[in-house]
């Protein structure tokens, strides 16, 4: 079977990656994946609101602290994400919509035409569009936080950026995650604070980024673009003191060894 697959041109919507439309050294902080020229569109057809939100995510830190607390319903982290762009303008924005269906019938088979009679009827579908809600949403771009939510949280956000692309409200999604290089440092701090970090917190199915591109590969977003961004450990500021401050209570193991649910944050 593979070698059948190999005759056959490899098709996908992941863009080549322009390191020149972003600021030198952001791409140690962020793992960067563009859908259908999500980044060209931004730099370009929404060239304000996209520098606002690469500042303010060069900008954005994160202290050991906020990791190994939590926080319940929403962390530190999405409340310190919140506390960047709420200022700025950019706000929760929530979009419905009644599809109006007209059907014209031609009634007489032998005449074609603007002059050709015909019978129009109407109908509507209600809430066609239904309360799709977007965290941040300024000028024509969504932008989007999940760091430890259940993975299926990926299939709402990418289901309402697809709607407000559909309905013209945007031209471009950014989804912020956490990235996969921070696997091997959440389960060094479980090893040091058990007791903080419970065997479910970021787990394989919790939202992190190899559970946000198989989806965006498969086309869940439909033609709007997206940006995902992964959080890597560089955006850790404390993270080698805190190491040094806490020392290992028990082996560390893989924490994408528990597949248990999320914390439901942010």
């Amino acid at each position: 079977m593979d070698e059948f697959l190999s005759g056959f041109e490899l098709l996908s919507a992941v863009d080549v990656h322009d390191s020149g439309l972003l600021p030198d050294g952001f791409t140690d902080k962020f793992d960067v994946y563009s859908y259908r020229n999500a980044l060209r569109i931004l730099s370009t057809s929404c060239r304000a609101e996209f520098e606002e939100v690469i500042e303010a995510l060069e900008g954005f830190s994160i202290r050991t602290d906020d990791i190994v607390v939590g926080g319940g319903n929403k962390s530190k982290i999405a409340k310190g994400v919140e506390g960047i762009f709420h200022p700025l303008g950019w706000r929760e924005t929530r979009v419905s919509a009644d599809l109006l269906i007209t059907r014209t019938v031609h009634i007489d088979p032998n005449k074609r035409g603007k002059s050709a009679p015909t019978e129009k009827t109407h109908a509507l579908i209600k809430n066609a569009v239904d309360g799709h809600k977007i965290d941040f949403v300024k000028g024509r771009v969504a932008f989007d936080m999940e760091w430890n939510s259940k993975d299926q949280t990926f299939d709402r956000d990418l289901y309402a950026m697809r709607s407000f692309y559909e309905t013209n409200i945007i031209s471009a999604g950014i989804l912020l995650t956490r990235g996969e290089s921070l696997v091997p440092v959440f389960s060094e701090l479980k090893a040091r604070a058990p007791d903080r970090i419970k065997t479910s917190k970021f787990g394989a199915s919790t939202t992190w980024m190899r559970k946000l591109t198989p989806r965006l590969d498969a086309g869940r977003a439909g033609g709007c673009p997206i940006l995902a961004l992964g959080i890597r450990p560089a955006l850790i500021t404390d993270y080698e003191q805190w190491l040094d401050e806490h020392p290992r209570q028990q082996e560390a193991t893989s924490i994408l060894s528990d597949e248990g649910d999320a914390d439901d944050e942010d």
